[in-house]
């Protein structure tokens, strides 16, 4: 998946997360749906930390407004040095 359609889910899912200020409910299925979406769209350790937290922020209340997915799509294309980048494997 490029990174740009990354960004879109991302505010698109972070967009989701206001939807409970609105209907309060809805954290009950949007915090493990969230966590869930974070691991599939960033794999590894990373997604996986990112998976919690992401769990944890839309859970707890009043702390929901935090853009999680916009974060971490910042961290993993703007500030990570491994991501996005090719590894090359020589065969001698």
């Amino acid at each position: 998946m490029s990174k740009n359609k990354k960004l879109l889910l991302g505010l698109l899912f972070d967009g989701c997360g206001y939807i409970s200020y609105v209907f309060p409910p809805f954290d009950f299925v949007w915090a493990p749906l969230s966590a869930y979406l974070m691991a599939k769209l960033y794999k590894g350790t990373s997604g996986k930390v990112a998976a919690a937290i992401s769990f944890i922020e839309e859970a707890i209340p009043f702390i929901d407004f935090i853009p999680t997915f916009t974060l971490m799509w910042i961290y993993t294309y703007v500030f990570s040095k491994s991501e996005g980048k090719e590894k090359v494997i020589e065969v001698k």
